[in-house]
């Protein structure tokens, strides 16, 4: 009998999540859906011809490199953190920051790759879509890396360790979005450009 109105006691319990937390997977859904309606935009464009073929500069695999290894800095980080280690957090989060800056740079070094290509963002649309879609993901990671600066200045004010992880893995689950936004575009570009 006990175990019945454990069960039902159980039962009743809503389902919950911290409010920021649901309000950065609301937010992510909002990109996916921004960059699937400009991925769509992009081959029905394409299929309608008049469309410029260029290869993707080389810089597009560097920075590619340069965010896969990012979130693993990053992932490194909320496993110190979970294990108090602030010391490493600091270290790893201070990476993960400098490493998002490294691929913006890199971006406009893809960018003066494209204009050493005569690829601009006005002219053919097959280099319009290519700036679109860099140039957002690009200011997304902007927001990331303000994230990493918060979370990096809440670990040295030990805001940031095993009993309060919430902020680390928010920044976290949000730097793995975005890098694997850039993986998923980048691959789109490569198969469809």
């Amino acid at each position: 009998m006990t175990s019945d109105f454990k069960i039902v006691e159980e039962a009743k319990r809503p389902l919950s999540m911290h409010p920021k937390k649901f309000g950065l997977w609301l937010f992510m859904i909002t990109v996916v859906m921004i960059f699937a309606s400009l991925t769509s935009a992009y081959i029905v464009r394409q299929a309608e011809g008049n469309w410029v073929v260029f290869e993707l500069p080389m810089e597009m695999w560097i920075t590619s490199v340069i965010i896969a290894i990012s979130s693993i800095s990053m992932q490194m980080a909320y496993f110190a953190a979970k294990k108090d280690n602030l010391e490493r957090v600091k270290l790893l989060v201070t990476i993960t920051s400098i490493l998002g800056v490294a691929f913006l740079i890199g971006q406009f070094f893809v960018w003066g790759a494209l204009v050493d290509q005569n690829i601009f963002l006005v002219g053919n649309p097959s280099g319009s879509f290519l700036y679109i879609l860099s140039g957002l993901h690009g200011l997304h990671l902007v927001s990331g890396i303000i994230f990493l600066i918060i979370v990096l200045i809440s670990t040295f004010k030990y805001r940031v360790h095993s009993k309060n992880l919430a902020q680390i893995q928010m920044c976290t689950t949000y730097w793995h979005f975005l890098g694997g936004l850039w993986i998923y575009l980048f691959v789109f570009l490569l198969l469809n450009h």
